[in-house]
């Protein structure tokens, strides 16, 4: 198996079954014969030991998978207004984007890298 192969819905019915029994995700990598690192982010990005579902961590991945994908300065205006103004002020995109997490650290919508800006020009 490949290590960068996409989880199957199989394997994840073998996690949630495992969890239920208590099973750590290192126990459970070594059963699906994968790295516990993928096991356990597994785990964090569908709720957790106490909430993992099969079903719903495959049609999370499912979605999440699916394209194409809207691109960040088409779904957020604030975002696609800021980077304007940045290009109207002859900044590049590496500045844009710098400044942008300069001036909203905390607002992950508001950060973007200058290879999608690139991409969108």
């Amino acid at each position: 198996m490949s290590r960068h192969e996409p989880l199957r819905f199989e394997e994840r019915e073998i996690i949630s079954r495992e969890l239920c029994s208590d099973r750590s995700a290192r126990f459970i990598a070594k059963v699906l014969g994968r790295h516990h690192s993928t096991i356990a982010r597994e785990i964090d990005r569908n709720g957790g030991a106490k909430e993992y579902r099969a079903v719903d961590a495959q049609r999370r991945a499912e979605d999440n998978l699916r394209r194409p994908k809207e691109r960040k300065l088409e779904s957020s205006t604030r975002l696609h207004d800021a980077v304007n103004d940045g290009l109207q002020e002859k900044w590049s995109p590496k500045q844009i984007s710098e400044r942008l997490r300069e001036d909203h650290p905390d607002d992950t919508e508001m950060h973007v890298s200058h290879e999608t800006i690139y991409e969108c020009l």
